[in-house]
């Protein structure tokens, strides 16, 4: 339950207006859903579903030491990006190991965005500043987090949706593409064909004040195309069909990209960033553990933190588990040795002091039609 402290995004008023049970998230009043969240997860691979995700963290990184700086701190190729273009990155310890997952826009020569986890935009901030002083890197930095609202219109019916409250040619914006100064319903915004649910898609960043009348217009927009309001409750379900990592779940300070199926984020060739040595050496060494998917072949739902048993010993741990809407059936993600982890191997999940046959399966689960 949201607690009197939690922060509020713009659009709290209108969560509580709908009916949504609101829970404390990262310290922010979050909608965790307004009414099933079974038909949210089914609205949106089916039509359409609107999210509130205001909680995430903006940083914004200017000047001549901005893509120096990045590089040295992401282990993707900034440099191969462009104004228009985004990617998805990470920051790593020198350990290869999340610091946090995060969203790289480049609005212009020497001007990124980054999209950062709502848990972790202080420790980032920490990160990003301390790194940015001891490189002496040329830039200014600015926590923007406050000065955005985000929404996310996800599902087959968001082109549909969208289209008809702006000129942007959606048609032909690609994956990771982006329109720095579109607008939507009258409000100017970052419009961005991205998301966190495995469908096609995009995300709006507007001020904070404008959230609620996109809101509402996108909502109007969506009558007749299926759309509902959709909470933390079906992102979650969504994310992990998709096979997309949870920060504090698949990725932390104890993983590294190629353990957690993240290799093609990182770009050995471009040169030093922090963590590239261990990451040289898991690459021709190969990992320890690697990051599978478990389908349930027994009745019962895997939970983070449940043990994964080859006999009577443990071998690994669920990071994430749920029953699956869209496939009907029980699914998690956990890490087990490398000796374990090819599809069609079968463990033990050690669930409630009851032992639970799973059998590792390929990620993502599920994958939407391109047709």
């Amino acid at each position: 339950m949201a607690t009197p402290s939690s922060r509020r995004t713009p659009l709290h008023d209108r969560h509580v207006a709908a009916g949504a049970r609101m829970v404390d998230f990262a310290g922010w009043s979050m909608p965790v859903r307004y009414g099933s969240e079974i038909e949210e997860h089914h609205a949106v691979r089916r039509a359409a579903g609107l999210f509130d995700v205001s909680h995430m963290g903006e940083f914004r990184v200017q000047g001549p030491g901005a893509l120096g700086l990045l590089q040295r701190l992401t282990p993707n190729n900034v440099a191969k990006l462009a104004p228009g273009r985004a990617h998805y990155s990470a920051f790593l310890t020198p350990d290869a190991t999340y610091v946090d997952d995060l969203l790289i826009y480049q609005l212009a020569v020497d001007d990124y965005l980054l999209v950062v986890n709502a848990a972790n935009i202080e420790g980032d901030w920490s990160w990003l500043d301390g790194h940015a002083a001891e490189l002496a890197a040329d830039v200014e930095l600015t926590n923007a987090s406050d000065e955005w609202a985000l929404l996310a219109l996800q599902g087959p019916q968001a082109e549909s949706i969208l289209g008809s409250l702006t000129d942007v040619d959606l048609a032909g914006l690609r994956y990771y593409h982006f329109v720095p100064e579109a607008t939507v319903a009258g409000v100017g915004c970052l419009l961005s064909r991205t998301g966190y649910t495995g469908e096609e898609g995009f995300e709006l960043y507007l001020p904070p004040g404008d959230a609620p009348a996109v809101w509402d217009a996108l909502l109007a927009a969506g009558d007749g195309h299926g759309l509902l309001p959709a909470g933390l409750g079906a992102r979650d379900t969504l994310r992990l069909e998709a096979g997309m990592a949870l920060y504090g779940h698949e990725i932390d300070r104890t993983t590294t990209p190629y353990e957690a199926a993240l290799g093609w984020t990182v770009k050995l060739k471009k040169g030093d960033f922090l963590g590239r040595e261990v990451l040289v050496r898991q690459k021709a060494e190969g990992v320890e553990r690697r990051l599978v998917g478990l389908e349930m072949l027994e009745r019962g739902i895997a939970r983070q933190g449940y043990g994964l048993l080859d006999g009577d010993e443990r071998v690994g741990e669920v990071t994430s588990g749920t029953w699956s809407p869209t496939l009907e059936k029980a699914i998690a993600t956990g890490y087990l040795p490398a000796a374990l982890a090819d599809a069609g191997t079968e463990v033990d999940v050690e669930a409630r002091r009851r032992r639970v046959r799973a059998r590792v399966v390929p990620l993502p689960f599920y994958r939407r039609s391109e047709d």
